[in-house]
């Protein structure tokens, strides 16, 4: 009764089950979080007195690790056989970069 197939299927059916709930867990704890970011971004433009020069990049910065936990958890960039939309996301993003700074040093130049 080792090799019985029925509890093969429990133990795996059980696995999944606890991959499926931390991967939830996980899920929900970073839609929390991309919540209180855009609470805090709307928190600093709204009753802020702080100078664009300082709150221009602070909300840059929340935008940027909003887009990576949308890339991270919810657009599954961390599984396995996601590595060519990983690249061509990861590209597109490295072609944009290239085009703003290059519009960037043209403007100021």
């Amino acid at each position: 009764m080792a090799n019985n197939p029925n509890t093969s299927k429990l133990k795996m059916n059980s696995f999944q089950r606890q991959k499926k709930k931390e991967e939830m867990k996980k899920q929900v704890i970073s839609f929390a979080l991309m919540i209180g970011f855009t609470l805090i971004a709307f928190g600093l433009v709204g009753f802020s007195e702080m100078d664009s020069m300082f709150l221009v990049p602070i909300l840059l910065i929340l935008a940027v690790v909003q887009v990576g936990f949308q890339f991270y958890y919810f657009m599954h960039m961390k599984d396995k056989d996601h590595e060519m939309p990983a690249v061509m996301i990861y590209g597109g993003v490295f072609a944009a970069m290239l085009t703003l700074a290059a519009l960037i040093v043209i403007t100021w130049w």
